[in-house]
């Protein structure tokens, strides 16, 4: 990915900058790329923006200089405190020998050549796992015409791959602590993986228990009963990634190492709660509306809404999402969201890993 920076195969590295400084443009290429450019330049940013994704350079010299510094930058962050959390989290998640544990490291950049990276570019750059979004001051004729100019002979070999991976059981309980001779304070991090995706309505009411649980900071229970009235934490959070095969839901908290045991049985307290009881009225409302409101919030930018659109396309939802999502928000019943926690929600099953000085537990 790094280097698509250094031009294409017609225009070397400093003739693309310029051709792209020419038309006031902002370009990036790679397995997620994009163009801003001022209308009157849109045609030329297009050409350009293809060139680059389409025809890259890959110059020689260049691969050897990303290569070293990737392969240094990783050797840094393995050590680190942080990856070494969340490595951990991932292997309690997953079962062993899955995909998703696969990871670069130091040696395996370093015994890469440039035919490597170009096999890689030929295999797994394909249109017809590309999907191309467009907002701006142009008609929807005149865009895909554009598009079809100078993307139009970009074609793929092959059966197209699949892509998603496929679901997994729900993890076991682990418990993990990572050293951290830097830290006064512990980082705490708690998840299971979630038996749902993004086709299954019942998201929509997990969506409402997680903003009264932990998602929706001061107005939220973790953070009133383990900060507030507890003074455990300076802050705890919930929160969901729902995907269109694996998801997952996680706490977060940090607190001095003695009063990690005793956050720890009020998150299990307040899981359990929204299982046994449904939510009140007033926290329900509160749940729709930090819900829906946030759904003009999250397209009130021309970024916003090319990568929203963007988003729903790829992950098969309709271009309508925010209005289907609203919709559930403002007919789910505190039952029914009561119904989704017990059925969905694991406490028993959360691998906990713990980043700073060992806990009293």
């Amino acid at each position: 990915a790094a280097l698509f920076d250094y031009g294409t195969t017609t225009l070397d590295r400093t003739a693309f900058h310029k051709a792209l400084d020419d038309i006031a443009a902002t370009e990036s290429a790679g397995d997620d790329f994009k163009l801003a450019v001022p209308t009157a330049g849109f045609d030329r940013g297009m050409q350009l923006l293809a060139d680059n994704e389409l025809h890259p350079a890959l110059p020689e010299s260049a691969f050897g200089v990303q290569q070293k510094t990737l392969s240094r930058t990783l050797a840094g962050e393995m050590q680190s405190p942080q990856y070494r959390m969340f490595r951990a989290l991932s292997k309690g998640l997953l079962p062993a020998g899955d995909p998703g544990l696969r990871e670069a490291t130091p040696a395996t950049v370093d015994k890469l050549t440039l035919a490597d990276a170009k096999t890689y570019f030929a295999q797994t750059y394909r249109p017809d796992l590309t999907t191309i979004v467009i907002v701006g001051d142009v008609t929807p004729e005149s865009a895909k015409s554009t598009v079809e100019k100078y993307f139009g002979g970009w074609k793929a070999s092959g059966q197209k791959p699949d892509v998603i991976p496929k679901p997994v059981a729900l993890n076991p309980a682990s418990y993990t602590v990572v050293p951290n001779s830097y830290a006064s304070q512990d980082q705490v991090l708690m998840a299971h993986m979630l038996d749902i995706n993004l086709a299954n309505p019942d998201r929509y009411a997990l969506a409402l228990a997680n903003n009264v649980l932990g998602g929706n900071g001061f107005a939220s229970r973790l953070m009133t009963d383990i900060r507030v009235k507890h003074g455990f934490a300076y802050t705890a959070s919930s929160g969901l990634n729902i995907d269109r095969a694996r998801s997952m839901f996680y706490v977060y908290y940090g607190s001095d190492p003695d009063k990690v045991a005793p956050a720890d049985a009020l998150v299990a307290s307040n899981i359990e709660a929204l299982q046994r009881t449904p939510i009140k009225a007033a926290e329900l409302d509160n749940a729709r509306q930090f819900e829906i409101r946030s759904i003009p919030l999250g397209v009130s930018s021309i970024n916003a809404i090319a990568r929203s659109l963007l988003s729903w396309s790829w992950h098969g939802e309709p271009l309508d999402q925010p209005m289907v999502a609203a919709k559930y928000y403002l007919n789910l019943t505190a039952g029914q969201v009561q119904a989704a926690c017990a059925k969905y929600l694991k406490p028993q099953n959360l691998v906990q890993v713990v980043q700073g000085p060992t806990p009293q537990k």
